[in-house]
């Protein structure tokens, strides 16, 4: 009988992503698994959405087979996998990590903050967490990744609406890698938290929240924390939190996440002292829920 194994499509373009069956929102959100032998899908149901904490729809081949009543075999490996010497992290250059230090006038996500703080407030900000400006969309916001030793592991492309500090998702949704972007070969990227290089020999407490723009104005509304952002609800793992060891931290998950950081915090709590704070579930109204808030929301007057 031939066994299959079955892998989420790796990430080639929009053509790899597909509209969820569940949410069905505009967006292809969705990642098929496929047969690691024939590239085929199995299903086109069977797969993950990437909206997480608004949707949280995973479909797992093993759940498929189990529902069709279909044999389900775990991939035999004949001999076991060749140990392969660890690649090496890479790095951005430090000259494309400067050159975008600059040209904040043309930077929406900055013109942003303007309506929020004072200039003096912002330009802070901006130096404090090393925000850069690229030319790949007109606006463009580079949230750089820099470790506490100063190594930069890469920068998140985003492009913002100037006026209401929203992501702009259509036509699609506006999100690159700079080490996409600089044409480096082989690039083995280990990523790092946005502002992480905020802990060298600093002693203050960590609050640890999802997305780069909620650590930027948290940090000025509530200055006594290191404001770090994980990215996404998923980027929370051992290995990159191997680096709050010994602190005391607080995680701050937006609406709809307090479970999944809660059951996270389990784990990480033999790394450092941490805390999930229930703050946004305890106040906010259902509509808050369905539409994902995030502590930078309240902060801001939901702006």
């Amino acid at each position: 009988m031939k066994t299959h194994s079955y892998i989420l499509q790796p990430y080639k373009g929009m053509s790899t992503r597909f509209v969820c069956p569940a949410c069905k929102k505009r967006d292809k959100t969705f990642t098929l698994y496929i047969d690691t032998e024939t590239n085929e899908a199995l299903h086109h149901t069977v797969g993950k959405c990437d909206r997480l904490s608004k949707c949280g729809y995973h479909y797992t081949p093993k759940q498929y087979f189990i529902d069709n009543n279909l044999a389900y075999t775990k991939p035999i490996f004949c001999k076991p996998p060749t140990l392969l010497k660890q690649q090496a992290i890479s790095y951005i250059p430090d000259v494309v990590f400067t050159a975008s230090l600059k040209q904040y006038s043309n930077n929406h996500f900055v013109q942003f903050l303007n309506t929020l703080f004072s200039d003096d407030v912002v330009q802070k900000l901006v130096h404090k967490y090393y925000i850069g400006t690229a030319k790949y969309w007109q606006g463009t916001t580079v949230f750089w990744q820099v470790d506490a030793l100063g190594k930069i592991h890469t920068g998140k492309l985003m492009l913002y609406n100037p006026t209401t500090g929203k992501r702009v998702k259509q036509p699609y949704n506006h999100i690159q890698w700079a080490h996409k972007t600089i044409g480096q070969a082989h690039f083995n990227l280990r990523q790092c938290f946005f502002g992480e290089h905020l802990l060298a020999h600093n002693n203050r407490q960590v609050a640890l929240v999802e997305s780069e723009k909620t650590a930027l104005i948290a940090s000025v509304y509530l200055p006594d924390f290191i404001w770090l952002a994980a990215g996404s609800l998923s980027n929370l793992t051992l290995k990159k939190c191997a680096v709050l060891k010994g602190k005391t931290v607080t995680l701050y998950p937006d609406l709809n996440g307090f479970e999944k950081w809660n059951a996270k915090a389990k784990e990480l709590s033999a790394i450092c002292e941490i805390s999930v704070s229930d703050i946004l579930e305890h106040n906010a109204t259902q509509t808050e829920k369905q539409e994902g808030l995030d502590l930078a929301d309240y902060l801001v007057g939901f702006m």
